[in-house]
C-alpha cells in the first residue's frame, strides 16, 4: 500500500453537508411539491373560487354598506373591492398552507413523511424545505388572482406587484408554519381536517381582511382587540402596505416573529426525541 493510498484511507470524512447538497435537497422537495400541485388541478381552481366569490359577489353587495374612508396606505377613497383584495390574497395562502400541512399528515400516515425524515440531512432543514416548497406553490395562485382582479379594474401601482413579493413570501411562510404546527400535534387525518375549520375561519373573519379595524372598534371593542393580536391581521396589513410600495414595520415584526415561533414549534413537534408525539407515545412520533 502506497503512502498516498494510506493517507486517503486514514483521512477523516468531512463532517456535515456542503451547501450544494443542501441546495439539491431543497430543489428536490420543491420540485416534488410542484409536481403534486400540477397533478391536482382542482386544488388550483378551488383556491381561486373562494376569493373570487368574495370579490365578485359579496363585495358588490357590501359596497354600499361598508364604505372605506381614507386610511393608510391609501391616499384617497377606495372601493370596497380594492380594500378586501389583500385579505383575499392571504386567504389563498391560508388555505394553501393548511392543505400543504394536510398532505403532510397524509404522508405521515402512509409512511412517506417518515421516509423523508430518516434522511441524513438535519430534520430542521427538511421541514423548512417543505415549508418553503408550500410557500412557493402559493405564489402563482396569488398572482393569478391579482391578474383576474386587474381585469376587474382592481389595480395597484405597477411597482407594488413586485414589492409585494417579499411580503407574500414571508406571510406564506408564517401561514404554512402555522399549518405545520397544527398538523404536528394532530393524531389522525380526520382530527387535522376538523381543526382547520377552527383556525381558518376565526383567523380570517377576526382580522382586517374584510373591514377596517376602526369600524370593528365602533361595533365591539373586545373584537377589535382580538383582531389586533391576530397574526393574520398583521399579515394582511403587511401585504396591503407592500402593494403600495410601503412597509408596515409593526406588521413586519409580528409576522416575522410568528413565523419563527410557529416554525420552531413545528420542528420540535416532529422531533422524536423532543416532540409532542413522541412524549405522547404516538406511532407517528418515531422516525
Amino acid at each position: 500500500m502506497t503512502a498516498d493510498t494510506t493517507t486517503a484511507v486514514l483521512s477523516p470524512r468531512p463532517i456535515g453537508f456542503t451547501p450544494m447538497e443542501y441546495a439539491i435537497c431543497l430543489k428536490g422537495i420543491i420540485w416534488r411539491e410542484g409536481l403534486r400541485f400540477l397533478h391536482q388541478r382542482e386544488r388550483f381552481v378551488s383556491a381561486l373560487v373562494r376569493p373570487l366569490v368574495w370579490l365578485f359577489i359579496f363585495a358588490v353587495g357590501f359596497r354600499q354598506v361598508l364604505g372605506v374612508s381614507i386610511i393608510p396606505p391609501y391616499e384617497t377613497y377606495i372601493l370596497y373591492e380594492v380594500y378586501i383584495a389583500p385579505g383575499l390574497m392571504l386567504l389563498i395562502q391560508l388555505f394553501n398552507g393548511m392543505q400543504s400541512s394536510l398532505s403532510m399528515v397524509y404522508d405521515r400516515e402512509m409512511g412517506n413523511m417518515r421516509t423523508l425524515l430518516v434522511s441524513p440531512l438535519p430534520r430542521w432543514f427538511l421541514l423548512s424545505s417543505k415549508l418553503i416548497a408550500g410557500m412557493a406553490v402559493s405564489l402563482p395562485q396569488v398572482y393569478t388572482f391579482l391578474a383576474i382582479a386587474w381585469l376587474w379594474d382592481i389595480e395597484a401601482p405597477l411597482i407594488g406587484y413586485v414589492a409585494v413579493l417579499p411580503a407574500l413570501a414571508l406571510t406564506g411562510l408564517m401561514l404554512g408554519a402555522l399549518g405545520m404546527l397544527i398538523s404536528s400535534v394532530s393524531k389522525q387525518l380526520e382530527n387535522f381536517a376538523g381543526a382547520m375549520n377552527f383556525v381558518i375561519f376565526p383567523m380570517f373573519f377576526a382580522s382586517s381582511a374584510l373591514y377596517p379595524l376602526w369600524r370593528v372598534k365602533e361595533g365591539s371593542p373586545l373584537l377589535y382587540y382580538i383582531c389586533q393580536v391576530n397574526p393574520f391581521t398583521h399579515a394582511v396589513e403587511l401585504v396591503r402596505f407592500a402593494l403600495y410600495g410601503q412597509i408596515n414595520w409593526i406588521s413586519l415584526a409580528v409576522v416575522g416573529g410568528c413565523t419563527a415561533l410557529f416554525m420552531v414549534g413545528a420542528i420540535l413537534a416532529y422531533d422524536p426525541a423532543r416532540g409532542f408525539l413522541a412524549r405522547r407515545g404516538e406511532p407517528g412520533g418515531a422516525a
